[in-house]
């Protein structure tokens, strides 16, 4: 991203045009809009109660990913002028602010750290990096920072790391190579610079090979990250030149094991309802990703982490929807694993103004007003550094998930109210409500399962529609709220009881040997608990339910009687002989193949893919002896953004998620096959099917 600050008294930064229309974005642009009428209306003209409670349940024994010391981010920038004052570095902090990006989007590739230059760009004074590193200590933020890929050298990055951690000794962690690389027109659309003669992503992954080997020559302990693009966002699923696939096929396979992290951004783009609503998007995409590390980067995959460096909305990046946006889709990422989110941008500039949600929004990504006019000098923005919403809905992250506690699973029954929950080191619990209906307040209805929350008040924080800052109270109890319009709610629960002496939650656990039918868990052993012997219980996420598959007092359990192509969630909880629960392990992820041994086997394969769209084809061999005659083939959409537009070779019709294939044409036995072909459309993250049914028998998956 990079939409700079324009300053009237000073030389006005270059914005990149071809980034505002291709790169924002040519996968969402033909989006389905699956947003309900109430919640794309912007302007609501009064506001009214829901009359049914809506169901929220929160599993305290559904564990998701733990809250790092690096959850909550933004972005600095080296146009920006206030990038190093006490007054915005003090902001930040109170935010709670734990990573801080520098030097700022796209400036990143022609930023040379050494004379603090950006050859086509405009630096404001008082950015160079010292400053910068001065400012983060202050707000207690860790640097993420980006190297200059398209116009800089291994060397250079590899001086940038011993200035920084040998003669500085700031010891700066996280080094990104270079910001978006796949748009330096390898694809056809090009705002990134890159002076190199070959624009391929097999170049860019060999060479960042060679700066993560620079980089840790000088200091071994540093992460070296490598740019990725966002699953179901262009251009994810191309493939350009001679890469052996898309960018991040090829990227993987040649860096990863070079490489610590990967580094991603979303502009989910649309009205304030569509962004909202993309944000279900979020656990697919991570899914994806994370199978892409797991089949391309190389052994030990599963150490590279993600990082979520660009975060915005196309509409309310100043009023509420973007407040709304930031909380729901920070949890979301951060439950899900990833490392850091970090929101475009501290300081940016006013844009086009509008009022959105009854309130002026002036096009500004900065969570901060830079103060800045409109060129007619019309409008202007209110004084700098006045905080936008998305700053307090990020005051509102920091107020709910504390570093070193664990997400845990939540869900509701309407979907313009989302649930999140965490799990405190202290035993308390957090619970965020958002309410996405701009019109209805909604009353909830609470449920807990491993949590018994204590009679007392509960600490309330609150950001309504419109207001300068988060409302505290201890008010109400813990299983009954209204949450007004368009409005972020936490609740902070103290336990009914403090259990002590419980054993320690299991370590992150892995599946092995996944079958269609079972897989085997395995974890670190805890030590046995002090006169007492130790126990393990299994369980699957089944929604927010957790379904108890079985118990071990070994580290490691087989589960068995699973459905084929099916994924699953699970945890492992220890329990002692008083019978005091730990907390839940991290969650372990898989899913079932489709049967080893069947008498038909389906291949499918996706083609072409243009960003939204793509040519597809189901191969299906028949391993039986005896010949097929006539054929039905049936698989289901994993997710309900993806379609089959027409198909050829054979019936093709989709009914909701199902697609139903059909041909009246023999398939010869032993080893005789025969293909389908389809346009497939998607509008999120684009996932596979992972079982088929050929004439009701299940089928291997080639």
């Amino acid at each position: 991203m990079n939409h700079p600050i324009t300053y009237r008294a000073q030389r006005p930064a270059p914005s990149h045009p071809a980034r505002a229309g291709a790169r924002r974005w040519a996968a969402v642009t033909a989006s389905a809009l699956l947003a309900t009428a109430a919640l794309s209306a912007i302007n609501p003209p009064g506001v009214s109660a829901a009359v049914d409670p809506v169901a929220v349940a929160v599993n305290a024994r559904a564990g998701l990913a733990g809250v790092p010391n690096t959850a909550l981010g933004v972005n600095h920038a080296i146009w920006d002028t206030n990038l190093g004052t006490n007054e915005t570095s003090d902001l930040l902090r109170a935010a709670g602010v734990q990573m801080l990006r520098y030097p700022g989007g796209s400036y990143a590739d022609i930023y040379h750290w050494k004379d603090h230059t950006a050859p086509g760009g405009y630096v404001a004074p008082n950015t160079d990096f010292d400053t910068f590193m001065a400012g983060a200590k202050r707000a207690g933020a860790q640097p993420m920072i980006i190297a200059n890929y398209g116009t800089g050298t291994p060397a250079e990055a590899a001086d940038w790391v011993r200035y920084a951690n040998v003669t500085k000794k700031y010891g700066a962690k996280y080094w990104t190579v270079g910001n978006e690389n796949y748009g330096n027109g390898h694809y056809g659309s090009g705002w990134e610079a890159d002076n190199h003669p070959d624009k391929s992503a097999t170049y860019y992954a060999n060479l960042v090979v060679e700066y993560a080997e620079a980089m840790k020559a000088v200091d071994p302990t540093i992460k070296v990250g490598a740019v990725l693009t966002t699953p179901g966002n262009w251009p994810d699923g191309i493939t350009a030149g001679t890469d052996p696939g898309p960018w991040n096929q090829a990227v993987l396979s040649i860096a990863g094991p070079k490489i610590d992290f990967v580094d991603v951004h979303w502009y989910p783009g649309g009205t304030a309802a569509e962004s909202l609503e993309r944000i279900a998007h979020i656990d697919e995409a991570v899914y994806l990703l994370r199978q892409q590390i797991a089949r391309y980067a190389g052994p030990n995959a599963a150490r590279i982490g993600i990082s979520l460096t660009e975060l915005n909305v196309g509409t309310g990046q100043n009023t509420q929807p973007g407040a709304l946006f930031l909380a729901d889709a920070y949890s979301e990422l951060l439950e899900n694993g990833v490392f850091t989110v970090q929101w475009w941008n501290v300081h940016n500039g006013i844009g086009t103004v509008s009022e959105v949600a009854g309130h002026t929004d002036y096009g500004d990504y900065g969570m901060l007003s830079s103060g800045t006019c409109t060129a007619d000098g019309t409008v202007c923005e209110p004084p700098l550094n006045t905080p936008f919403a998305p700053y307090h809905a990020l005051s509102m992250m920091n107020l709910f998930a504390g570093a070193g506690g664990q997400f845990v699973r939540a869900g509701t029954s309407e979907a313009l109210v989302t649930a999140h929950a965490v799990r405190r080191p202290n035993g308390d619990l957090a619970v965020l409500l958002v309410n996405k209906d701009p019109d209805n307040a909604h009353p909830v209805a609470i449920d807990y399962a491993g949590f018994a929350p204590s009679a007392a008040a509960p600490t309330v924080h609150t950001l309504t529609n419109g207001a300068t800052a988060v409302a505290t109270s201890q008010s109400g109890n813990a299983t009954s709220r209204t949450l007004p319009p368009y409005s972020l709610t936490t609740l902070v629960l103290r336990p009914a009881g403090v259990v002590t002496g419980a054993p320690s939650a299991p370590a992150q656990p892995t599946a092995t040997d996944v079958t269609d039918r079972g897989a085997t868990i395995i974890w670190p052993a805890l030590p046995p608990a002090a006169g007492e012997p130790l126990k393990y219980e299994v369980y699957r996420q089944n929604g927010t339910v957790s379904e108890q598959l079985g118990e071990t007092t070994a580290s490691s359990f087989a589960v068995g009687n699973l459905v084929p192509g099916t994924r699953y969630t699970l945890n492992v909880l220890a329990r002692d002989g008083a019978g005091r629960l730990s907390w839940s392990s991290p969650p372990v992820t898989f899913t079932t193949a489709g049967p080893a041994d069947s008498a038909c086997g389906v291949r499918f394969r996706s083609t072409n893919d243009w960003g939204n769209g793509y040519i597809g084809t189901v191969d299906i061999v028949n391993n039986g002896t005896h010949p097929i005659d006539g054929w039905t083939l049936t698989f289901t959409w994993p997710t309900t953004w993806q379609r089959m537009d027409s198909g050829w070779n054979a019936n093709w019709t989709q009914t909701g998620r199902t697609v139903t294939v059909t041909n009246t044409a023999d398939i010869a036995g032993g080893g005789g096959s025969t293909s389908a072909g389809f346009v497939g459309a998607y509008s999120g993250p684009n996932v596979p099917p992972a079982a088929f049914t050929l004439n009701g028998t299940p089928c291997a998956v080639l």
